[in-house]
């Protein structure tokens, strides 16, 4: 077993390596780089996100994605001094080779120097640091609880199956998997935040201004009233396909062989349900976790944070990219892919705990 690991350990540089270097090369065909951004601020076009998206300024866009020519020049340019040019190319590092640029951010991030950002003016670390809190608590909080509502939900319906609990709780099922996350969300504003009806709920932030003068279990009450509305419009948005994948991973095994011979044997239905059947039911559920959890942290939330005004790092990629802010964008990249292979090793670890005759080293 120790052997697996070591090489799942291993071929995280290479796996690292080659996402980094296919990111680089498709960023490097994309329109509108930073210093075509600066360029066109010079000339006073705006081609902020805002405008990108709303398509508000078409102008603006279409002079921002004519700015390269077949001879890699800025055609926006003209009209600039060249020195201009070369201290804008230079700002950025475009000044050096693509190849060169690659392995000099690759060398910075193996010790974690992400460098700063090309628009804020600061270093990526404590950007990401600081939207940080915001992603994790929407994504920790938002997994754990969708688990533990599905698994046990998952289990009761496949018992069940068949009966009128499985059969109302499908309905309620079916009418979470049907409306998408951000349309809840708008739906509990309208409740519960003060949109229409009932003001209990804070609409921006996971904490209040006053946070620094509240006691622990107060500071504990407000983290948890604010996150509230958030957490659960995730939830209700994710937890059905999660409770019927676990509930047809029970139905296929209930039916085999092996669960007819423990019966046979006089076992009791608790002792096989989780006895034999558990473990062989969950591992296709425990296999998906990593990826649900990397993807609620960084980009399942994007439009949750929009709404209820959470500046998370789901908001700050999209912005990153929009305004072609490459640190940014790769730091982020850099980061949640070493934390989604970590992650996949982790739910490897949890196969083998629910499922002991599981062993890797004879794959």
């Amino acid at each position: 077993m120790a052997s697996y690991f070591l090489r799942r350990l291993i071929l995280i540089i290479p796996t690292l390596f080659g996402i980094m270097l296919l990111n680089f090369i498709i960023i490097q065909f994309a329109p509108g780089g930073p210093v075509e951004n600066t360029i066109a601020r010079l000339q006073g076009i705006d081609v902020g996100a805002t405008e990108r998206v709303s398509g508000g300024n078409q102008d603006a866009i279409d002079t921002q994605n004519n700015f390269i020519s077949s001879n890699n020049k800025y055609v926006g340019a003209q009209g600039l001094d060249p020195k201009i040019i070369e201290e804008i190319e230079k700002m950025y590092g475009f000044d050096k080779p693509a190849h060169i640029r690659f392995f000099i951010m690759i060398k910075n991030y193996l010790t974690f120097d992400f460098g700063n950002s090309f628009f804020q003016d600061r270093k990526v670390i404590d950007i990401v640091l600081e939207k940080l809190p915001v992603s994790i608590s929407l994504g920790l909080w938002t997994t754990l609880l969708i688990y533990l509502i599905s698994i046990p939900l998952g289990i009761y319906k496949a018992v069940n199956d068949g009966k009128k609990f499985d059969i109302w709780s499908s309905v309620v099922v079916i009418i979470g998997n049907a409306i998408p996350s951000f349309l809840f969300a708008i739906l509990l504003i309208i409740l519960f935040a003060g949109g229409r009806y009932l003001d209990i709920f804070p609409l921006r932030g996971i904490i209040s201004d006053n946070w620094d003068e509240l006691n622990n279990l107060d500071k504990i009450l407000d983290y948890m009233w604010h996150l509230a509305l958030p957490i659960l419009s995730l939830v209700i948005g994710g937890f059905a396909s999660l409770t019927m994948l676990t509930k047809n991973s029970f139905l296929d095994q209930i039916n085999l062989q092996y669960v007819l011979t423990a019966r046979s044997k006089g076992n009791t239905e608790n002792k096989i349900l989780y006895g034999h059947i558990f473990r062989n039911a969950m591992l296709i559920v425990i296999a998906g976790f990593p990826t649900a959890f990397i993807s609620i942290l960084f980009t399942g939330a994007l439009l949750t944070e929009i709404i209820f005004s959470l500046d998370g790092l789901g908001l700050l990629g999209f912005e990153a990219a929009i305004n072609r802010d490459y640190p940014i964008m790769f730091a982020t990249l850099y980061f949640f892919t070493l934390l989604g292979l970590f992650m996949n090793i982790i739910g490897d670890l949890a196969m083998t705990f629910v499922d002991p005759r599981i062993d890797f080293d004879k794959r």
